[in-house]
């Protein structure tokens, strides 16, 4: 039970072969027994979400039952939920009371979804691995020593630790499609706009919110029911858009391949399961091209730059202080020197590297239908990894320890541009890794079919029969 997806949830409570309340026992149990290991878990609603499902089960008997009745859905601890504590990861919010709702969690709730815990992020979600001082270290199921990604790391975890069914997730940088990648999870960043978010975020085009789940076909469920207009986003006023069941037809379409974006390094094993993942596309019918886009490492400097102009300026105005600063994490600290760079100068040169990469991306989407890369270059980066003391390499060669092993936020810079985040495989040290699906700007539907499409061929990978802890089992 702990590990059927949404779709299958949902089909099993309508025809009365399975109980919500059956659901969320078994992830209680399984967090009883396991989470305290993965410490993907800031807090828990447990009592409150029996009750929750008690009241599904009667829905399903009366037929009165919503979209998403039911179903175990586990909520970031930077998203905001009307009356409820949301630390962000941070020690000075830990009273922090949310005087409003996100729209997703909104949506998730209106549709019947049961919201039984919040999960753990970075301090301020500023980090593409999840620990802070207050939480303490989230580790990846799939081989503890490793961080589950970040900055929705708790989510990713969760769900793949088999302590809830979904997840939602924010991205600024990959902090949603990394997570997805290192646990075996599938993670979209739709079009800017397409998705909702609350002021002051929603007018930073590097921010998305987002879900995380198993399988295509649970992420396209959660897309119909969460995107669209909400009159709290100016952005989101684009016409809402249904994606349709129907698979993508393989044959013919035209995907371009990069492997390194111009510019990153990568592990062996993320090279290899890359390369097999596109070779199944080609199998399938596809035609793949490789591409190449020309970027370099100034791809890091323009998002940090942005990052440092907004978000990073905003949390400088709030917390750069003596009285705050003892109470940061140390990589939160590190982010306010390299976020102070931000000067006009340097926007400027950002917005006009910004423009470079788009003229090289729209030139590959001249001649293809979708691009592909990998999702994250490495997946040994460790639990305990912190980017203001500790360095990297990869493929022996040094990178940057903030953004140098993960490939997500030039998709966060070309944020029409949706992107989708597969699994493609396990590396050698058992943790899964994962391929991008990029997408021409506002097609998310087209992308989210060919996702439906690879999913038919493939299947999911995470199931019953195959996850974490039964890898575990197996070993043993």
């Amino acid at each position: 039970m702990c590990y059927l997806d949404a779709c299958e949830v949902l089909q099993l409570f309508r025809q009365r072969a399975l109980s919500p309340v059956e659901v969320l026992a078994a992830q209680i149990e399984r967090y009883e027994d396991i989470g305290g290991d993965i410490n993907a878990f800031t807090q828990t609603a447990f009592a409150r979400a029996q009750l929750q499902a008690q009241l599904a089960e009667r829905a399903y008997a009366n037929g009165s039952a919503r979209p998403l009745e039911g179903v175990t859905t586990a909520i970031k601890d930077e998203t905001y939920i009307l009356g409820e504590v949301t630390t962000n990861g941070s020690r000075l919010l830990q009273k922090n009371i949310a005087d409003t709702t996100d729209p997703v969690p909104e949506r998730l709730i209106a549709a019947g979804a049961v919201l039984h815990a919040r999960t753990a992020t970075p301090e301020f979600s500023v980090a593409a691995y999840t620990w802070s001082d207050l939480w303490g270290i989230t580790r990846n199921p799939w081989n503890r020593a490793i961080t589950p990604g970040g900055s929705s790391g708790g989510s990713a975890a969760a769900i793949a630790a088999g302590l809830c069914t979904i997840a939602n997730g924010t991205d600024m940088g990959g902090s949603v499609r990394i997570p997805a990648s290192q646990c075996g999870l599938v993670g979209l960043k739709a079009s800017h706009g397409r998705i909702p978010e609350i002021p002051p975020y929603n007018v930073d085009p590097y921010v998305h919110h987002s879900m995380l789940t198993r399988s295509v076909r649970d992420m396209v469920l959660l897309y119909n029911l969460i995107a669209g207009p909400h009159p709290v986003d100016l952005m989101s006023q684009l016409p809402k858009e249904s994606v349709p069941v129907e698979p993508l037809p393989l044959k013919g379409l035209t995907v371009g391949m990069s492997l390194d974006l111009g510019f990153y390094s990568l592990d062996a094993d993320v090279r290899r399961n890359t390369l097999h993942f596109v070779q199944t596309l080609r199998d399938l019918g596809a035609e793949i091209y490789e591409v190449e886009l020309g970027w370099d490492e100034r791809c890091i400097r323009t998002a940090q730059i942005h990052q440092g102009a907004h978000i990073g300026h905003m949390l400088r105005e709030k917390y750069d202080n003596p009285q705050c600063r003892e109470l940061l994490t140390s990589y939160v600290r590190h982010y306010f020197s390299l976020s102070a760079a931000a000067t006009p100068e340097r926007i400027v040169e950002a917005n006009d590297y910004a423009q470079q990469m788009w003229r090289s991306l729209e030139q590959a989407f001249r001649q293809c239908d979708f691009l592909i890369c990998p999702t994250v270059c490495s997946t040994r980066v460790a639990a305990d990894f912190d980017y203001s003391r500790d360095q990297l390499e990869i493929d022996g060669r040094a990178v940057d320890p903030v953004k140098g092993w993960f490939m997500t936020y030039p998709f966060n810079t070309l944020s029409r541009c949706p992107v989708l985040s597969l699994p493609s495989g396990l590396a050698d040290n058992g943790v899964p890794t994962g391929v991008q699906l990029v997408a021409q700007p506002y097609r998310d539907r087209q992308l989210l079919q060919l996702g439906l499409a690879l999913e038919e061929a493939l299947g999911t990978f995470i199931t019953p029969a195959h996850h974490p802890l039964r890898q575990e089992e197996l070993s043993a």
